[in-house]
């Protein structure tokens, strides 16, 4: 049984100027899920759409600490408590000795962290997204600047067509 009904719709734009006038009026039309396609960076894109922080910088910095805390605590347990070894008269809680690893290791995972928050939060990786399947996304990457609107509604178009794009397509799953 195929998806009879719409992804959403896409409208494609002559500049990067246009997208962003038609992305802040479809924010101030109440649209909230919606995404734009551009081949390079358009300043103030980002804010037209509705992004905001990911909260990347707090998970980092608590899985780092937690991280650390936990390389300093095995070292210290296994010198201390498990395997007592006195060497040279030094004290067997040496935490001078402990800390490159914990460093090592709270650096190590609070880069994981991040990478994988920064990955959850971006909803990567997606193989696959419904405006694939429009031939003329292929300009996305070279010259072409779309407005895709996740709205299946024919108010969702009539909209697009009022920003005067250049072409607006029907997206299907």
């Amino acid at each position: 049984m195929t998806d009879t009904h719409p992804y959403g719709v896409m409208a494609r734009f002559a500049d990067a100027e246009a997208l962003l006038q038609a992305t802040k009026a479809a924010r101030q039309a109440g649209y909230q899920r919606m995404d734009a396609y551009t081949p390079f960076p358009v300043p103030g894109l980002s804010e037209a759409l509705g992004f905001r922080e990911r909260r990347i910088a707090p998970v980092a910095l608590g899985s780092g600490t937690i991280g650390s805390v936990f390389a300093f605590t095995l070292q210290w347990y296994s010198a201390t408590i498990d395997y007592p070894y006195l060497v040279g008269g030094k004290p067997l809680n040496s935490w001078p000795a402990f800390l490159p690893i914990t460093f090592e290791v709270g650096i190590l995972t609070a880069v994981l962290a991040a990478v994988v928050a920064m990955l959850v939060g971006n909803g990567l990786p997606r193989p696959y997204h419904p405006a694939f399947n429009e031939r003329a996304f292929e300009r996305a990457s070279s010259d072409g600047f779309f407005l895709l609107l996740c709205e299946p509604a024919p108010q969702a178009r009539a909209f697009l067509e009022a920003q005067t794009p250049l072409a607006v397509l029907e997206v299907t799953p």
